[in-house]
């Protein structure tokens, strides 16, 4: 058996005072320090995920394995400044991506080698954010689930992301039609919220849902952990995040 430790947050690129609250999203990865984390709305235009990994690879205490980081770009000229990645701290043997559509969107995949010279592919995607589109989400979990099924398919597949849809959406349906959510394993729900944090002026409103998930192919049996995290506000400003979503991480017993 393998322990292994994945993560998902939204950046939220460089949006809502980025220089402010950079370094606690940096401190509250160390805190976590997963083997795998998926990032979306990372912005190419400031080098935003080669500087995060470089500051967790110069703050990691000695003897831990640094990251490394792959990314790529919504495919669509005009949103190309724009995309997700993958930070790893376990070697990566090959990476490949589909086109999801609906302004390039786009999933990643990192086939990852285990300690045990198993393999596991982790994907990262961010889903169309209008929230009444339901079936262009659904459109895009069909084709994310498509692609992971028939191309260089592999037993052990972790998906993690945002998905812009609550529980009962189509789109998360679609996913858990194939895969299943490793919160709902250990907690019999979902979480309740995942966006927004006090961050967003959306936080103002009456309303809060669950936008983020971590899914595992069903082979994967054994969740030690599942929990939110990056959730921690500035000491000195309460209304200061990470991002405008919490994170979302867990162990997994592969």
């Amino acid at each position: 058996m393998t322990i292994l430790t994945v993560a998902t947050i939204n950046l939220r690129h460089r949006a809502d005072r980025w220089r402010q609250r950079r370094h606690l999203l940096v401190a509250q990865l160390l805190d976590a320090t997963p083997d795998l984390i998926s990032l979306q709305e990372i912005s190419f235009a400031i080098g935003q995920g080669r500087w995060l990994r470089n500051q967790i690879n110069a703050r990691l205490p000695k003897g831990k394995r640094p990251y490394t980081l792959v990314q790529k770009r919504k495919q669509h000229w005009r949103y190309r400044s724009e995309g997700v990645g993958i930070l790893s701290n376990l070697p990566v043997v090959y990476s490949d991506y589909v086109n999801l559509g609906f302004n390039g969107r786009v999933a990643l995949r990192a086939n990852i080698e285990l300690p045990t010279n198993q393999t596991v592919d982790f994907v990262t995607t961010h889903l169309h954010h209008i929230a009444h589109d339901r079936e262009a989400r659904q459109e895009q979990a069909l084709r994310l689930a498509g692609w992971l099924r028939r191309t260089r398919p592999t037993p052990l597949q972790v998906i993690a992301g945002d998905f812009n849809e609550l529980p009962d959406g189509p789109a998360t349906q679609v996913m858990k039609q194939y895969f299943r959510s490793v919160y709902e394993m250990r907690h019999g729900r979902e979480p309740l919220a995942t966006f927004p944090t006090a961050l967003s002026s959306t936080s103002s409103g009456d309303w809060a849902g669950c936008l983020d998930y971590i899914f595992v192919s069903p082979v994967i049996e054994h969740v030690v952990e599942a929990a939110i995290f990056c959730d921690k506000p500035s000491p000195d400003d309460e209304t200061l995040y990470p991002s405008d979503h919490v994170g979302l991480r867990a162990t997994l017993n592969l």
